[in-house]
């Protein structure tokens, strides 16, 4: 399927990004040559996604070389910069994986680094195709060659990757091939990267959907309007345990009442089989502004606590399958990665 847009690319020796803070409004493209405002955006959101921030990381780590090679940095600032870049999403092991696998390449020189960060960015490419067709299969195998109603949590296509993307990835494929009777999009309070970002994708691609609050979630699954629920991944562990966008466990949770699919769809860099399980990850905590006021407009009381957390971790035995570039996962059946 042709993806008429780039959350990534790397033009005139810059990195640029699909700010997606401002989407669906408004379809702008922001330039990176300096690290700081590279690591603003990622805190931001500007770009997000497991995938797409690997390989954001990977071009950060050219940005780092020029900007040092620039400015003259000692060595003990380059590597406080990549240092930086690195932490700045700890959940998504993406970031961390790409930063440190090139992090030990900058010995061979910028246009070795760059080859290698351009790998990155077409190894995801096709990382979504394979996952799209292993994931349609599954669905295919699982619940037989019609189509589906699909309910699908945050973002995970072209925005969240530099492919046709991971669970979304899986959508477009099985619409491909004439299986989507429908998609669920769930809001993904509180930035609403399902009703901003997904519905979004889903419209640019001609996919039949709808939005929904995050709460209607489980109604729509236990009144049997679902066929099955696909999420991505920041962060997995060997045991299978997830960590997605909060309120993924939430899903699970009702798909299992429900008896129908739940699957984690996200390439093998984003298995972490360093921590045996969930209880391992750390999950990144965001600001009280997020919630007390929305878009510049206090929505409550001065002085409000919040509890805030980006990511909730799914337990392994409510996932059927964590799907990958390689294969299908039956965690449900007890395999672990």
């Amino acid at each position: 399927m042709l993806i008429p847009y780039k959350a990534i690319d790397w033009e005139n020796e810059k990195l640029v990004l699909l700010d997606q803070t401002l989407l669906p409004v408004q379809e702008v493209y922001e330039t990176y040559d300096t690290v700081a405002p590279l690591i603003d955006a990622i805190q931001r959101l500007v770009v997000r996604g497991a995938p797409a921030l690997g390989v954001t990381g990977a071009y950060g780590v050219v940005i780092a070389m020029d900007q040092a090679a620039r400015e003259n940095w000692t060595s003990e600032q380059f590597e406080k910069a990549l240092d930086d870049l690195r932490d700045a999403r700890p959940t998504a092991v993406n970031l961390a994986w790409a930063v440190e696998k090139i992090r030990v390449e900058t010995s061979k020189g910028r246009d070795a680094v760059l080859a290698i960060a351009h790998k990155f960015a077409e190894e995801d490419r096709q990382s979504s195709t394979d996952m799209g067709n292993i994931g349609a299969d599954w669905l295919i195998n699982a619940l037989g060659k019609k189509p589906l109603t699909l309910l699908t949590h945050c973002n995970t296509g072209s925005l969240a990757t530099t492919g046709t993307g991971t669970a979304l990835g899986v959508i477009r494929e099985m619409y491909t091939r004439g299986l989507v009777a429908e998609v669920y999009a769930d809001e993904s309070r509180p930035l609403l990267q399902g009703s901003r970002l997904t519905a979004w994708e889903l419209m640019k691609s001609g996919i039949p959907h709808r939005i929904q609050p995050d709460s209607a979630a489980a109604t729509a699954i236990l009144s049997g309007r679902i066929d099955a629920a696909l999420i991505g991944a920041d962060r997995i562990a060997k045991n299978g345990d997830s960590a997605n966008k909060i309120g993924s466990l939430g899903v699970a949770l009702a798909c299992h009442e429900a008896g129908i699919p739940f699957l984690v769809v996200a390439p093998e860099s984003t298995v972490d089989r360093n921590i045996a399980t969930g209880k391992d990850i750390h999950i990144e905590i965001r600001g009280d502004e997020e919630l007390t006021f929305f878009k510049g407009i206090q929505v409550a009381p001065t002085g409000t606590k919040t509890f805030n957390p980006a990511f909730d971790v799914t337990p392994a035995k409510y996932i059927s399958a964590v799907i990958t570039e390689l294969k299908a996962y039956e965690i449900g059946k007890g395999e672990t990665l």
